[in-house]
């Protein structure tokens, strides 16, 4: 059996890391490394490792979090979300979540929000208020603006679609690149149940959504709605 711990997981990523792919994997950091270090392994070869890890206990995911390593972080954000769709216990479903919102710091990346917080932030609120997204959507920090709409996903997938268009409608004018494109990817997946709102929601914010939103949003809409929303809107 794998053991269990923050020690093996990077020992594991360190395994199969490689010096010729550290530039191939940085390029997804989004807002330049900073102190974030690259090993060198594809994002894609860290999900399983995080999969035979996914008993990993909360001590050992949060010691993975102080890593300045980004494969590690993003171990340590796909064993939450593992463990998170597991018919997870409430309590455990809980500690996750505030573990979560305890190191967002850590959780700096796009790709980071996305891999854990639907089922680790969105599933744990399924069944209480929507506050704390609405909280988050009002931070400084773009990740926990990013997190407040993919969280969402999962009330989309349930065909909750009020919180995705009310948080995006909120965030229209965010000047953040990767909000901007948390908009437009998530009201389209809203949209793919309601396209109505999805129309309403365009025809309301796209004087204040970006061009990349408008595009990514109206991306399954006909080719003359694609023109007509896409000609409105007044941001590059």
């Amino acid at each position: 059996m794998t053991k269990q711990s923050a020690e093996n997981v990077e020992a594991s990523l360190r395994a199969i890391c490689s010096k010729d792919a550290i530039a191939d994997v940085a390029r997804f950091f989004y807002d330049g490394l900073g102190e974030t270090q690259v090993l060198g392994v594809g994002i894609g070869r860290v999900f399983p490792i995080a999969k035979a890890h996914a008993g990993l206990p909360l001590p050992e995911i949060d010691r993975l979090l102080d890593s300045s390593f980004y494969e590690v972080r993003m171990a340590a954000a796909a064993i939450m979300d593992f463990q998170a769709r597991q018919k997870t216990p409430a309590n455990a479903l809980a500690t996750l979540y505030e573990l979560y919102l305890g190191r967002h710091d850590r959780l700096n990346n796009w790709d980071l929000v996305d891999r854990a917080a639907p089922y680790v932030i969105g599933q744990y609120l399924d069944d209480k208020p929507r506050d704390p997204l609405y909280d988050l959507a009002s931070s400084p920090d773009p990740w926990r603006r990013r997190t407040a709409i993919v969280a969402t996903y999962y009330f989309i997938r349930k065909g909750d679609l009020h919180d995705t268009f009310a948080i995006c409608a909120r965030l229209a004018g965010d000047q953040h690149d990767m909000v901007q494109k948390a908009i437009g990817s998530w009201v389209r997946t809203a949209g793919e149940a309601d396209r109505d709102r999805l129309k309403t929601f365009l025809t309301e914010n796209r004087t204040h959504l970006s061009a990349t939103a408008i595009r990514m949003a109206t991306e399954k809409l006909s080719v003359e709605e694609k023109a007509f929303f896409r000609a409105k809107s007044s941001r590059s």
